[in-house]
Protein backbone atom coordinates (compact mmCIF):
# COMPACT_ATOMS: atom_id res chain seq x y z
CA UNK A 1 0.00 0.00 0.00
CA UNK A 2 0.88 3.50 -0.51
CA UNK A 3 -0.31 6.66 1.10
CA UNK A 4 -1.18 9.65 -0.36
CA UNK A 5 -2.40 13.52 -0.03
CA UNK A 6 -4.25 14.40 3.57
CA UNK A 7 -2.46 15.69 6.23
CA UNK A 8 1.09 14.19 4.55
CA UNK A 9 2.15 11.69 2.01
CA UNK A 10 4.14 8.85 3.48
CA UNK A 11 6.31 7.54 0.77
CA UNK A 12 9.73 5.65 0.78
CA UNK A 13 12.48 7.49 -0.14
CA UNK A 14 15.71 6.61 -2.19
CA UNK A 15 17.06 5.81 0.86
CA UNK A 16 16.62 2.73 0.58
CA UNK A 17 18.61 1.99 -3.00
CA UNK A 18 22.14 2.13 -0.86
CA UNK A 19 21.31 -1.46 0.40
CA UNK A 20 23.01 -4.23 -1.91
CA UNK A 21 20.69 -6.91 -3.83
CA UNK A 22 21.77 -9.62 -1.57
CA UNK A 23 21.02 -7.39 2.18
CA UNK A 24 18.45 -9.89 3.78
CA UNK A 25 14.41 -9.17 2.98
CA UNK A 26 14.21 -8.77 7.42
CA UNK A 27 17.05 -5.45 7.10
CA UNK A 28 14.97 -3.83 4.37
CA UNK A 29 11.69 -4.28 5.65
CA UNK A 30 13.08 -2.59 9.41
CA UNK A 31 15.10 0.22 7.72
CA UNK A 32 11.71 1.29 5.24
CA UNK A 33 9.75 1.12 8.35
CA UNK A 34 12.04 3.65 9.48
CA UNK A 35 12.35 5.92 6.90
CA UNK A 36 8.60 6.00 6.54
CA UNK A 37 8.23 7.14 10.58
CA UNK A 38 10.86 9.98 9.55
CA UNK A 39 8.39 10.82 6.97
CA UNK A 40 5.54 10.87 9.40
CA UNK A 41 7.09 13.46 11.74
CA UNK A 42 6.46 16.28 8.95
CA UNK A 43 3.00 15.90 9.28
CA UNK A 44 0.66 17.59 11.21
CA UNK A 45 -1.24 15.79 14.36
CA UNK A 46 -4.91 16.63 14.71
CA UNK A 47 -6.28 16.94 18.07
CA UNK A 48 -9.55 17.80 19.60
CA UNK A 49 -10.66 18.68 23.01
CA UNK A 50 -14.43 19.35 23.66
CA UNK A 51 -15.39 20.48 26.79
CA UNK A 52 -19.50 21.63 28.33
CA UNK A 53 -19.00 23.14 31.46
CA UNK A 54 -22.88 22.79 32.72
CA UNK A 55 -24.71 20.49 34.94
CA UNK A 56 -28.32 19.42 35.33
CA UNK A 57 -30.73 18.49 32.87
CA UNK A 58 -31.94 21.71 32.07
CA UNK A 59 -28.83 22.05 30.54
CA UNK A 60 -29.13 18.91 28.33
CA UNK A 61 -28.13 20.52 25.14
CA UNK A 62 -24.66 21.63 25.86
CA UNK A 63 -24.04 17.62 26.73
CA UNK A 64 -25.42 17.27 22.92
CA UNK A 65 -23.64 20.23 21.27
CA UNK A 66 -20.03 18.73 22.56
CA UNK A 67 -21.13 15.19 22.21
CA UNK A 68 -22.33 15.76 18.59
CA UNK A 69 -18.56 18.14 17.68
CA UNK A 70 -17.26 14.46 19.52
CA UNK A 71 -18.65 12.71 17.20
CA UNK A 72 -18.33 14.33 13.91
CA UNK A 73 -14.10 14.42 14.61
CA UNK A 74 -14.16 10.93 15.18
CA UNK A 75 -16.13 10.43 11.64
CA UNK A 76 -13.40 12.17 10.04
CA UNK A 77 -10.89 10.16 11.01
CA UNK A 78 -9.21 11.59 14.87
CA UNK A 79 -9.07 8.65 17.30
CA UNK A 80 -10.05 8.88 20.92
CA UNK A 81 -6.42 8.65 21.91
CA UNK A 82 -6.22 12.18 20.36
CA UNK A 83 -9.65 13.29 21.82
CA UNK A 84 -10.11 15.01 25.15
CA UNK A 85 -13.84 15.06 25.81
CA UNK A 86 -15.34 16.55 29.32
CA UNK A 87 -18.71 16.76 30.34
CA UNK A 88 -20.10 18.01 33.47
CA UNK A 89 -23.07 16.02 33.92
CA UNK A 90 -23.95 12.55 32.52
CA UNK A 91 -27.67 13.04 30.54
CA UNK A 92 -26.87 9.42 29.31
CA UNK A 93 -27.80 7.97 32.75
CA UNK A 94 -30.01 10.94 34.07
CA UNK A 95 -33.55 9.30 35.88
CA UNK A 96 -35.34 12.08 33.79
CA UNK A 97 -34.20 10.75 30.37
CA UNK A 98 -37.09 8.76 28.64
CA UNK A 99 -34.37 6.38 26.70
CA UNK A 100 -31.24 5.67 29.06
CA UNK A 101 -28.16 5.67 27.21
CA UNK A 102 -28.74 7.70 24.87
CA UNK A 103 -28.51 11.50 24.11
CA UNK A 104 -30.03 12.77 21.13
CA UNK A 105 -29.39 16.25 18.53
CA UNK A 106 -32.64 16.05 16.65
CA UNK A 107 -36.32 15.92 17.89
CA UNK A 108 -37.04 13.11 15.67
CA UNK A 109 -34.94 10.69 18.02
CA UNK A 110 -32.73 9.39 15.21
CA UNK A 111 -29.55 10.32 15.86
CA UNK A 112 -28.16 9.51 18.97
CA UNK A 113 -24.73 11.08 19.40
CA UNK A 114 -23.69 9.11 22.57
CA UNK A 115 -23.43 6.35 20.58
CA UNK A 116 -21.81 2.83 21.49
CA UNK A 117 -18.12 3.62 21.67
CA UNK A 118 -18.12 7.27 23.32
CA UNK A 119 -15.07 7.56 25.64
CA UNK A 120 -15.71 10.65 28.24
CA UNK A 121 -12.22 11.47 29.98
CA UNK A 122 -13.47 13.99 32.67
CA UNK A 123 -16.76 13.90 34.01
CA UNK A 124 -19.19 15.51 36.43
CA UNK A 125 -17.07 17.65 39.23
CA UNK A 126 -13.51 17.01 37.11
CA UNK A 127 -14.86 19.30 34.96
CA UNK A 128 -13.26 22.01 36.65
CA UNK A 129 -11.23 25.21 35.77
CA UNK A 130 -8.26 23.99 37.23
CA UNK A 131 -8.60 20.75 35.32
CA UNK A 132 -9.55 22.73 31.97
CA UNK A 133 -6.47 24.84 32.50
CA UNK A 134 -4.11 21.98 33.67
CA UNK A 135 -5.01 19.68 30.00
CA UNK A 136 -4.11 22.49 27.96
CA UNK A 137 -0.76 23.65 29.57
CA UNK A 138 -0.02 19.97 29.87
CA UNK A 139 0.66 20.64 33.86
CA UNK A 140 -1.11 17.49 35.19
CA UNK A 141 0.31 15.15 37.91
CA UNK A 142 2.92 12.17 36.62
CA UNK A 143 0.26 10.17 37.67
CA UNK A 144 -2.43 11.16 35.15
CA UNK A 145 -2.96 8.60 32.32
CA UNK A 146 -2.40 9.45 28.82
CA UNK A 147 -5.91 9.63 27.92
CA UNK A 148 -6.83 12.56 30.34
CA UNK A 149 -3.54 14.20 28.49
CA UNK A 150 -3.57 16.48 25.07
CA UNK A 151 -0.95 14.50 23.43
CA UNK A 152 0.34 17.83 21.51
CA UNK A 153 3.48 19.24 20.65
CA UNK A 154 5.03 21.93 17.74
CA UNK A 155 3.29 19.89 14.72
CA UNK A 156 -0.06 19.72 16.10
CA UNK A 157 -3.43 21.31 14.79
CA UNK A 158 -5.55 21.70 18.06
CA UNK A 159 -9.78 22.27 17.83
CA UNK A 160 -10.86 23.20 21.08
CA UNK A 161 -14.98 23.66 21.70
CA UNK A 162 -16.38 25.04 24.71
CA UNK A 163 -20.46 25.34 25.11
CA UNK A 164 -22.60 26.67 28.41
CA UNK A 165 -23.16 29.45 30.00
CA UNK A 166 -20.89 32.84 29.69
CA UNK A 167 -21.34 36.21 29.52
CA UNK A 168 -19.08 39.82 29.19
CA UNK A 169 -15.59 38.13 29.17
CA UNK A 170 -16.74 34.97 31.22
CA UNK A 171 -17.64 31.29 31.05
CA UNK A 172 -19.58 29.35 33.88
CA UNK A 173 -17.69 25.95 34.98
CA UNK A 174 -21.22 24.15 36.66
CA UNK A 175 -22.68 27.23 38.51
CA UNK A 176 -20.06 27.49 41.04
CA UNK A 177 -16.71 28.76 39.34
CA UNK A 178 -15.91 30.42 36.01
CA UNK A 179 -12.92 31.05 33.58
CA UNK A 180 -12.25 34.82 32.35
CA UNK A 181 -11.38 35.79 29.08
CA UNK A 182 -7.65 36.72 30.75
CA UNK A 183 -7.06 33.43 31.59
CA UNK A 184 -7.99 31.32 28.43
CA UNK A 185 -5.63 34.19 26.55
CA UNK A 186 -3.02 33.57 28.75
CA UNK A 187 -3.07 29.48 29.16
CA UNK A 188 -3.20 29.72 24.93
CA UNK A 189 0.38 31.89 25.34
CA UNK A 190 1.54 29.05 27.51
CA UNK A 191 0.42 26.22 25.10
CA UNK A 192 2.60 28.57 22.29
CA UNK A 193 5.80 29.02 24.51
CA UNK A 194 5.94 25.73 25.21
CA UNK A 195 5.61 24.56 21.83
CA UNK A 196 1.72 22.66 22.47
CA UNK A 197 0.33 23.58 18.87
CA UNK A 198 1.15 24.67 15.61
CA UNK A 199 -2.52 26.18 14.52
CA UNK A 200 -5.08 26.55 16.82
CA UNK A 201 -8.90 26.42 15.97
CA UNK A 202 -10.81 28.11 18.67
CA UNK A 203 -15.10 27.50 18.68
CA UNK A 204 -17.37 28.69 21.24
CA UNK A 205 -21.06 28.62 21.51
CA UNK A 206 -22.00 30.58 24.76
CA UNK A 207 -23.74 33.97 25.34
CA UNK A 208 -21.58 37.00 24.35
CA UNK A 209 -19.06 34.14 23.30
CA UNK A 210 -17.03 36.34 21.11
CA UNK A 211 -16.15 38.45 24.03
CA UNK A 212 -13.96 35.34 25.22
CA UNK A 213 -11.45 35.59 21.58
CA UNK A 214 -11.01 39.38 22.27
CA UNK A 215 -7.64 39.37 24.66
CA UNK A 216 -6.23 36.00 22.78
CA UNK A 217 -2.22 37.44 21.69
CA UNK A 218 -0.47 34.53 20.57
CA UNK A 219 0.25 33.15 17.01
CA UNK A 220 -1.65 30.81 14.83
CA UNK A 221 -5.23 30.83 16.11
CA UNK A 222 -8.20 31.28 14.64
CA UNK A 223 -11.10 31.55 16.60
CA UNK A 224 -15.21 31.61 16.12
CA UNK A 225 -17.88 32.01 18.47
CA UNK A 226 -21.63 31.93 18.60
CA UNK A 227 -23.08 35.28 19.18
CA UNK A 228 -21.15 39.29 19.48
CA UNK A 229 -20.88 40.67 23.17
CA UNK A 230 -24.27 41.67 24.13
CA UNK A 231 -26.16 39.38 22.51
CA UNK A 232 -27.74 35.87 23.74
CA UNK A 233 -27.16 32.39 21.62
CA UNK A 234 -30.51 30.37 21.60
CA UNK A 235 -31.35 27.07 22.08
CA UNK A 236 -32.99 24.72 19.50
CA UNK A 237 -34.95 21.61 18.71
CA UNK A 238 -37.38 21.58 21.79
CA UNK A 239 -38.63 18.31 22.72
CA UNK A 240 -41.76 18.14 24.52
CA UNK A 241 -41.28 14.37 25.30
CA UNK A 242 -38.19 15.20 27.91
CA UNK A 243 -39.15 18.83 28.38
CA UNK A 244 -36.17 20.67 27.14
CA UNK A 245 -34.47 21.69 24.22
CA UNK A 246 -31.84 18.89 22.27
CA UNK A 247 -28.86 21.91 21.25
CA UNK A 248 -28.17 25.54 20.46
CA UNK A 249 -29.16 27.00 17.12
CA UNK A 250 -24.97 27.75 15.90
CA UNK A 251 -23.96 24.02 17.30
CA UNK A 252 -26.86 23.33 15.22
CA UNK A 253 -26.23 24.35 12.09
CA UNK A 254 -22.24 23.58 12.69
CA UNK A 255 -23.01 20.05 12.78
CA UNK A 256 -25.41 20.07 9.55
CA UNK A 257 -22.20 21.53 7.75
CA UNK A 258 -19.96 19.03 9.20
CA UNK A 259 -21.86 16.10 8.09
CA UNK A 260 -21.56 17.04 4.44
CA UNK A 261 -17.59 17.02 5.04
CA UNK A 262 -15.35 13.81 4.31
CA UNK A 263 -12.07 13.43 4.49
CA UNK A 264 -11.03 14.40 0.57
CA UNK A 265 -13.60 17.57 1.06
CA UNK A 266 -12.41 21.16 -0.22
CA UNK A 267 -14.24 23.39 2.23
CA UNK A 268 -12.03 25.58 3.41
CA UNK A 269 -12.64 28.15 7.04
CA UNK A 270 -14.66 30.66 4.30
CA UNK A 271 -17.10 28.17 4.26
CA UNK A 272 -17.06 27.91 7.93
CA UNK A 273 -17.78 31.46 8.38
CA UNK A 274 -20.92 31.41 7.03
CA UNK A 275 -22.29 28.67 9.22
CA UNK A 276 -25.50 29.95 10.78
CA UNK A 277 -26.27 33.43 9.16
CA UNK A 278 -28.42 36.05 11.56
CA UNK A 279 -31.47 34.85 10.11
CA UNK A 280 -30.67 30.97 11.09
CA UNK A 281 -29.04 32.00 14.83
CA UNK A 282 -30.77 35.31 15.40
CA UNK A 283 -27.44 36.20 17.18
CA UNK A 284 -24.87 37.22 15.11
CA UNK A 285 -21.57 34.92 14.70
CA UNK A 286 -18.36 36.33 14.60
CA UNK A 287 -14.91 35.10 14.05
CA UNK A 288 -11.21 36.34 14.28
CA UNK A 289 -8.30 36.01 11.96
CA UNK A 290 -5.56 38.41 12.64
CA UNK A 291 -3.76 36.26 14.52
CA UNK A 292 -3.56 33.31 11.99
CA UNK A 293 -0.97 33.66 9.72
CA UNK A 294 -2.42 31.62 6.87
CA UNK A 295 -5.28 33.07 4.47
CA UNK A 296 -8.52 31.08 5.87
CA UNK A 297 -9.60 30.65 2.50
CA UNK A 298 -6.45 28.10 2.19
CA UNK A 299 -7.38 26.42 4.83
CA UNK A 300 -9.20 23.33 4.45
CA UNK A 301 -11.40 21.88 7.02
CA UNK A 302 -10.10 18.64 7.85
CA UNK A 303 -6.87 20.65 8.92
CA UNK A 304 -8.36 20.72 12.22
CA UNK A 305 -11.80 18.43 11.88
CA UNK A 306 -10.34 14.86 10.17
CA UNK A 307 -7.27 13.09 9.92
CA UNK A 308 -7.95 10.10 7.06
CA UNK A 309 -5.80 9.71 4.68
CA UNK A 310 -6.91 8.54 1.32
CA UNK A 311 -4.80 4.51 0.80
CA UNK A 312 -3.93 3.04 -2.95
CA UNK A 313 -3.91 -0.88 -2.97
CA UNK A 314 -1.76 -2.78 -5.19
CA UNK A 315 -2.25 -5.84 -6.50
CA UNK A 316 1.18 -5.70 -7.79
CA UNK A 317 3.98 -7.47 -6.48
CA UNK A 318 6.71 -6.00 -4.94
CA UNK A 319 10.35 -6.90 -4.59
CA UNK A 320 12.20 -5.78 -1.31
CA UNK A 321 15.81 -6.66 -2.01
CA UNK A 322 15.53 -4.21 -5.23
CA UNK A 323 16.08 -0.97 -5.49
CA UNK A 324 12.58 0.86 -5.08
CA UNK A 325 11.33 3.57 -7.57
CA UNK A 326 8.93 6.13 -7.41
CA UNK A 327 5.89 6.10 -9.87
CA UNK A 328 5.30 9.15 -11.84
CA UNK A 329 1.79 9.08 -12.87
CA UNK A 330 0.13 10.47 -15.69
CA UNK A 331 -2.86 13.18 -15.53
CA UNK A 332 -4.81 10.65 -17.31
CA UNK A 333 -4.45 7.98 -14.31
CA UNK A 334 -4.81 10.36 -11.65
CA UNK A 335 -8.30 10.88 -13.22
CA UNK A 336 -8.90 7.52 -13.44
CA UNK A 337 -8.50 6.85 -9.73
CA UNK A 338 -10.38 9.25 -8.63
CA UNK A 339 -13.44 8.05 -10.31
CA UNK A 340 -12.71 4.88 -9.37
CA UNK A 341 -12.53 5.78 -5.80
CA UNK A 342 -14.63 7.92 -3.78
CA UNK A 343 -15.55 8.54 -0.08
CA UNK A 344 -19.22 7.55 1.12
CA UNK A 345 -20.80 9.25 4.17
CA UNK A 346 -21.18 6.55 7.05
CA UNK A 347 -24.49 8.00 8.15
CA UNK A 348 -27.04 10.27 5.96
CA UNK A 349 -27.09 12.16 8.67
CA UNK A 350 -28.01 15.12 6.30
CA UNK A 351 -30.99 13.18 5.16
CA UNK A 352 -32.00 12.78 8.69
CA UNK A 353 -31.99 15.95 9.73
CA UNK A 354 -34.47 17.54 7.32
CA UNK A 355 -36.88 14.14 7.83
CA UNK A 356 -40.37 14.61 9.07
CA UNK A 357 -40.47 13.45 12.90
CA UNK A 358 -42.05 9.70 12.88
CA UNK A 359 -46.14 9.59 13.98
CA UNK A 360 -45.84 8.60 17.91
CA UNK A 361 -48.01 6.48 19.53
CA UNK A 362 -51.85 8.25 20.36
CA UNK A 363 -52.28 9.22 23.59
CA UNK A 364 -55.25 10.48 25.33
CA UNK A 365 -55.08 14.28 26.13
CA UNK A 366 -54.13 15.68 29.73
CA UNK A 367 -57.97 15.86 31.45
CA UNK A 368 -59.49 13.28 28.80
CA UNK A 369 -59.69 10.70 31.39
CA UNK A 370 -61.04 12.99 34.30
CA UNK A 371 -63.52 14.56 31.74
CA UNK A 372 -65.16 11.72 30.54
CA UNK A 373 -65.66 9.88 33.85
CA UNK A 374 -67.34 13.58 34.76
CA UNK A 375 -69.48 13.17 31.48
CA UNK A 376 -70.51 9.67 32.61
CA UNK A 377 -71.41 10.91 36.08
CA UNK A 378 -73.63 13.76 34.53
CA UNK A 379 -75.81 11.20 32.48
CA UNK A 380 -76.21 8.75 36.07
CA UNK A 381 -77.50 11.82 37.73
CA UNK A 382 -80.09 12.86 35.26
CA UNK A 383 -81.32 9.19 34.61
CA UNK A 384 -80.99 8.06 38.34
CA UNK A 385 -80.92 10.78 40.47
CA UNK A 386 -78.85 11.21 43.35
CA UNK A 387 -80.56 8.63 45.56
CA UNK A 388 -78.93 5.69 43.42
CA UNK A 389 -75.51 7.02 44.05
CA UNK A 390 -75.06 4.60 46.57
CA UNK A 391 -74.85 1.85 44.39
CA UNK A 392 -71.74 3.13 42.77
CA UNK A 393 -69.61 3.58 46.16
Amino acid sequence: MRGSAGLGSAVLRPAALCFQRAAPVRTVCVLQLLVLYAEERTTRLLVAFAVCTSRFWFNYRHVANSLSVYRSVKRLGIPDSHIVLMLADDMACNHRNPKPATVFSHKNMELNVYGDDVEVDYRGYEVTVENFLRVLTGRLPPSTPRSKRLLSDDRSNILIYLTGHGGNGFLKFQDSEEISNVELADAFEQMWQKRRYNELLFIIDTCQGASMYERFYSPNIMALASSQVGEDSLSHQPDLAIGVHLMDRYTFYLLEFLEDIHPASKANMNDLFKVCPRSQCVSTPGHRTDLFQRDPGSVLITDFFGSVRKVEITTEAVNLTDPIKQVEESPADGEAREEMYSYMDQLPVSEIIHQKPKQKDWHPPDGFILGLWSLILLVFFKTYGVKHLKHIF
